[in-house]
């Protein structure tokens, strides 16, 4: 054999390996706090309630509960994919979100610590559907705010398009799963092999209310490119912000200018004494 002949066997043996182990390993990588003991549950925070949201097809979901004052909103949030839902639940369950009287609800996904089930991209968009409709079982007409960070703008995006919510706050978001993966693999057939494309970018435009998107300019997971292509899919009504934040850092580091303004938005209902 040639060395010529030798180097193409082994280029096309190590492109056949990184195929394999895409779509082999491709969800352990997509979604690994259900496969990381580090993101074990902990006690529920201060002034929350550990409860359980069923989804229609039967999946128990740990979730975190906290009333909004009479008249005020909910937020309900979506962490990231190596997170656990005791973040976004002590990040707006205290502060200047509490001083505003927002309620909070927040969701371990199907296959993450306490949730039944194996995660999906289509069994996330379930778990927030059925997060949203638990929510509103509680407060049937409190307004809702739905936030997502990272893989949690998937269900924050998919939940919005299909139920009414008065704005959508978005961190470190991605125009598609699809297109983050083809970036990192360019030369694999990321279309045929990823099981999970998650495209935001065909459900931002069926969102109907204010939608605002944060972005590190240093995120070095999902690309500021990645936020700004999102945010071109629906020009109306949605503001990006670019940050100086990495892809950790962005969480929250625009809450003092976006709070108030969500805040606001709730109008008089929202009793403040």
């Amino acid at each position: 054999m040639t060395v010529v002949a030798t180097l193409a066997s082994i280029a096309a043996a190590l492109y056949l390996a990184a195929a394999l182990i895409l779509t082999v390993r491709q969800r352990q990588s997509i979604f690994p706090g259900a496969f990381s003991a580090s993101s074990a549950r902990s006690a529920a925070p201060p002034g929350f309630e550990a409860t359980t949201v069923v989804t229609e097809d039967g999946e128990r979901l740990r979730a975190l509960w906290k009333a909004p004052r009479p008249g005020c909103g909910v937020v309900l949030a979506f962490h990231g994919n190596g997170d656990v839902p005791e973040r976004p639940a002590e990040r707006f369950g205290r502060g200047a979100w509490a001083a505003d009287g927002w309620g909070v609800l927040t969701i371990a996904y199907r296959g993450y610590a306490g949730s039944t089930g194996t995660p999906s991209g289509v069994g996330l968009v379930s778990d927030a559907l059925a997060a949203y409709d638990e929510l509103r079982r509680r407060e049937p007409s409190a307004p809702v705010l739905v936030h997502g960070h990272s893989l949690g703008t998937w269900p924050a995006i998919s939940v919005a398009s299909a139920r009414p919510v008065l704005a959508l706050y978005l961190e470190a978001p991605f125009r598609s799963m699809a297109s983050l993966i083809a970036g990192l693999f360019p030369w694999l057939p990321t279309t045929l092999l990823l099981r999970d494309p998650m495209r935001s970018d065909l459900r931002l435009p069926d969102v109907r209310a204010p939608v605002v998107i944060v972005h590190g300019d240093a995120d070095g997971i999902v690309p500021a490119a990645s936020g700004r292509a999102l945010a071109a899919t629906r020009p109306a009504d949605t503001t990006f912000d670019l940050v100086a934040a990495d892809h950790m850092s962005v969480l929250g580091a625009e809450d003092d200018l976006w709070g108030p303004r969500f805040a606001a938005m709730l109008g008089p209902t929202c009793h403040t004494s």
